[in-house]
């Protein structure tokens, strides 16, 4: 079967649909956890990946809401880059892994959380600056 070419640029190209899908901050988030996330809140996010149990994770991404959290996890599980672990336990236990399509995924957004929490300061100045200068015209 022949290799299929994507264009995003192209409305009804399915992988507009997609990089709109990856470019959500929780999916970023999540796959920073899963990625190599805090195993405490002064870690730096460059460790190995590792499983997270749901709880943890809404412990560690401050403001998501249950329903958030639950559909942005169903979204990467049913798009492959991360694996859903029930395990019976009382109470059940269920976890979450990145797969190796997700750690593809995570070494990009990786750059991209790294790069907003070093570049904040920059763009709160130039919003400020902004606000505050007269329009022109």
């Amino acid at each position: 079967m022949a290799k299929v070419e994507y264009d995003a640029f192209l409305a009804v190209c399915p992988s507009r649909e997609l990089l709109d899908r990856i470019s959500d901050k929780w999916v970023t988030l999540i796959l920073c956890a899963l990625g190599g996330g805090p195993a405490n809140p002064d870690h730096d996010g460059t460790g190995e990946p590792r499983p997270m149990r749901y709880s943890e994770l809404a412990r560690l991404l401050a403001g998501v809401s249950q329903k958030m959290l639950t559909q942005t996890l169903r979204s990467l599980e049913r798009d492959g880059f991360v694996t859903r672990t029930v395990t019976p336990t009382v109470p059940v236990t269920v976890t979450y892994e990145v797969t190796e399509l997700g750690l593809s995924l995570y070494q990009a957004v990786r750059g991209l959380k790294v790069w907003a929490e070093t570049h904040m300061d920059t763009v709160l100045l130039n919003r400020e600056t902004y606000d505050t200068t007269p329009a022109e015209g």
